[in-house]
């Protein structure tokens, strides 16, 4: 029998390397396109009869899809990130749950991370911006800051954090230091990294640095309150979580100057719209949630998916699944 691949939201996909041609060696592969905001009963709808599912950012897989749809075997994450995917609700209803190993994401996003810290301290993009209207005689605007010697401040030390804080220190002779609760303080000396306290960072370092997953605990972990305790002029990288950030206390610390200059690759809702108050600020620079946009992330990410894909149809545990407790019930199989 040819199973059914459903290649959803995902233009990237195996659009730099040959992985839909090796799916279709397993079954038919068709891309399917709905609205981010689909309910959990009309995406079920639009995947009767798929087996398999290339999962992208969006849109939600939620309760009511498991319960709508009992043909999705596997859930095969074409990321890093589960904050679009009801992992519970897919384990209850025996759907195996894979993603991407952070290590494949690892390079792509910790060194744009860190391009987005430079063009932050030195005003890359607002002086370009200058340069294309004509305003070359403003460069004086544009004095920026060193990166030498200063304190940036990681949440969260895991792949990508660990990453970042190995190009400062090494390459830029920054001082880091890191806030992750479930990281040992020898792990964080270990890679040259002093492990402190969320307040303790936030009040010593020039830059604040985004690198933790998106939960119950770490939502909103930039906020009112957590900015007031930021050095004045101090700068914020965002490329893990939109909803790590409080949109509106953002735009008020960088009107208010309290904030020198946000850099962000996400954004809460995982877009921005025209009407987007961050658009309207000469100090941000935000991209189009790219992180992992490069060729060698692409290609892992792919083989990653075909391989989950290739293995539950060989009746094989797939790697990375992130509910292993799915074989401790009744896991749908292939029929």
């Amino acid at each position: 029998m040819r199973w059914k691949i459903a290649i959803v939201n995902s233009a990237t996909f195996g659009a730099y390397t040959g992985v839909v041609e090796r799916l279709r060696k397993v079954g038919e592969v068709v891309r399917i396109n709905v609205p981010r905001e689909v309910s959990g009963e009309e995406l079920a709808s639009h995947l009767l009869g798929f087996q398999f599912v290339v999962a992208s950012t969006n849109p939600r897989y939620d309760e009511k899809f498991f319960k709508a749809n009992t043909d999705v075997v596997l859930l095969a994450r074409n990321g890093i990130g589960l904050d679009n995917i009801d992992v519970k609700a897919a384990t209850e209803s025996g759907v195996v749950v894979t993603r991407v190993p952070g290590e494949v994401e690892r390079e792509a996003v910790a060194e744009l991370a860190v391009a987005l810290m430079l063009d932050a301290a030195r005003s890359v993009s607002a002086a370009y911006i200058a340069v294309r209207e004509g305003r070359w005689h403003e460069r004086s605007r544009f004095i920026g800051l060193e990166l030498m010697g200063r304190t940036v401040g990681i949440i969260g030390l895991g792949n990508i954090g660990r990453r970042v804080a190995e190009i400062l220190s090494k390459g830029f002779g920054v001082n880091v230091l890191a806030y992750d609760p479930y990281i040992s303080r020898d792990a964080a000396t270990n890679i040259g990294v002093k492990l402190t306290d969320l307040e303790t960072l936030l009040r010593e370092s020039d830059i604040v640095t985004l690198h933790a997953p998106l939960t119950e605990e770490t939502h909103h972990i930039i906020n009112m309150e957590t900015i007031a305790l930021m050095k004045d002029g101090s700068i914020l990288v965002n490329t893990a979580r939109g909803g790590l950030v409080d949109t509106g206390a953002l735009v008020k610390a960088l009107k208010s100057g309290k904030l020198r200059y946000a850099a962000l690759d996400v954004v809460e809702g995982d877009h921005v719209s025209l009407g987007n108050p961050l658009l309207q600020l000469e100090n941000v620079v935000i991209t189009p949630h790219i992180g992992a946009y490069t060729y060698e992330s692409f290609g892992g990410i792919d083989e990653c998916v075909a391989e989950a894909i290739e293995a539950v149809v060989k009746g094989e545990r797939p790697k990375h699944v992130v509910n292993p407790e799915v074989y401790e019930g009744r896991v749908r199989r292939l029929a």
